[in-house]
């Protein structure tokens, strides 16, 4: 039997009945919108890195502390295949994919000239190409449906761009435009498309950068946060997981149908310079 306080929190939720599939969620930014996405009543399909057993306890959470069903899928989406399979699985388990959050991302931080060239084939694959085999395993179900949300986790510097970063900042553009195509086709019959734009959050993600950049720039830890990181965000803070999770939330509801095709910054005002 259900407790009352799980009846309460299953009661108006807007995402109630819908199946979402987010990349890269075992941690993060990603981690951050599966919970933002399960708390409003969605079934969650998690994909990323990690120990299984920590992440069968993720799934576990997400379905205990919200009363939705969470399953994990190991898609290597490096791997154009494997990435279709994400949404072909998924569509197996639920019947259905009705929100596609495209996260995972790699970075790698170096100068143009020694840039290893695997890296920014690795980057390319999977911040944009990955992004663009799902969308394509879903988009058709999605108009046939009459409703699909697809959300691409971008990047600040999917808007602007910053040096040693030619790989990450190529891809995140990219991603933007995608955005933009896949809205103008979608639109007539009801499936949106957004960009979430991300300053610097505190993940994973932007710890291991830390180092990299200090030896590129040969700058301490503390001088690169200080003057490298939050100098371009004039709130001076780190963003939060959760205003991610709460805005990818209501781009995926109903009350954000009429939003499609924008690049949503989530950036301290970095990009209002």
């Amino acid at each position: 039997m259900e407790t009352k306080a799980l009846e309460s929190k299953r009661e108006g939720r807007p995402l109630r009945g819908r199946v979402a599939v987010v990349t890269g969620s075992t941690s993060g930014i990603g981690l951050g919108i599966a919970r933002a996405l399960a708390a409003a009543g969605a079934d969650i399909v998690v994909n990323g890195l990690g120990g299984r057993a920590e992440i069968d306890r993720l799934c576990e959470r997400l379905a205990d502390e919200n009363g939705v069903k969470a399953v994990y899928d190991d898609a290597d989406l490096m791997d154009k295949v494997e990435a279709r399979k994400l949404i072909v699985r998924s569509t197996w388990s639920f019947g259905k994919v009705d929100i596609l959050v495209n996260n995972a991302g790699v970075q790698h931080v170096s100068q143009i000239e020694s840039f290893p060239e695997e890296k920014w084939d690795s980057i390319l694959a999977l911040n944009l190409s990955a992004a663009f085999h799902t969308t394509k395993a879903c988009f058709a179900a999605m108009k046939a449906a009459g409703f699909g949300r697809v959300i691409n986790i971008a990047s600040a510097h999917g808007l602007v761009a910053s040096p040693f970063k030619s790989a990450y900042v190529a891809a995140k553009h990219g991603l933007v435009g995608l955005t933009k195509a896949a809205a103008l086709e979608g639109a007539e019959f009801g499936v949106t498309c957004n960009a979430i734009c991300p300053g610097y959050v505190w993940t994973p993600l932007v710890e291991r950068q830390i180092d990299d950049t200090a030896a590129a720039r040969g700058l301490t830890r503390e001088g690169v946060i200080r003057d490298v990181l939050l100098a371009a965000q004039p709130t001076k803070r780190f963003a939060e997981v959760e205003e991610n999770g709460a805005l990818a939330a209501f781009l995926a509801s109903d009350a954000g149908a009429s939003i499609t095709g924008a690049a949503l910054p989530i950036d301290g005002g970095w990009t209002a310079h």
